[in-house]
C-alpha cells in the first residue's frame, strides 16, 4: 500500500495530497478584490510553490481546471498564463464560469501533477 503525504492539512482540507506518484492540488485563489491578472499570477506562484513541496513542478502538470466568475476576462487570465506555462509542457486544460466561493474571488484553479 502506498504511502499518503498531505500538505498544508487544515479542518476541511488540504492544499495538496500525493499518492501513487501523483500530487493532486486544492483549488487555488488569490487575494479577494485582486484583478484578474493579479489573482492568476499570484495563484500560478502559489502552485509553484506547492508543486516543490510535494517533489514536482510545473513542466510535470497533468491536468488543469480553471474556474472564473468572468469570462469576459478570458484574454486576460491566458496572458498570464500563456507566460508562465512552459512551451512543450502544456497540461490538458479546461476553463468555465463558475460562481466562486466570494464575489472577490475572479479565477481558482485547480492542477494535478506527475511527481
Amino acid at each position: 500500500m502506498s504511502d499518503i503525504k498531505r500538505i498544508e492539512v487544515g479542518p476541511r482540507m488540504s492544499q495538496a495530497v500525493v499518492h501513487n506518484g501523483i500530487a493532486y492540488l486544492a483549488g487555488q485563489v488569490a487575494e479577494p478584490g485582486a484583478s484578474v491578472t493579479e489573482q492568476t499570477t499570484a495563484i500560478l506562484a502559489n502552485i509553484d510553490r506547492l508543486l516543490a513541496e510535494c517533489g514536482t513542478d510545473k513542466t510535470r502538470i497533468l491536468t488543469a481546471q480553471i474556474w472564473m466568475a468572468d469570462m469576459g476576462a478570458f484574454a486576460d487570465m491566458n496572458a498570464v498564463w500563456d507566460s508562465r506555462v512552459p512551451q512543450g509542457h502544456t497540461p490538458a486544460r479546461a476553463t468555465g464560469r463558475s460562481a466562486l466561493a466570494t464575489p472577490d474571488y475572479k479565477v481558482e484553479i485547480i492542477v494535478t501533477a506527475a511527481l
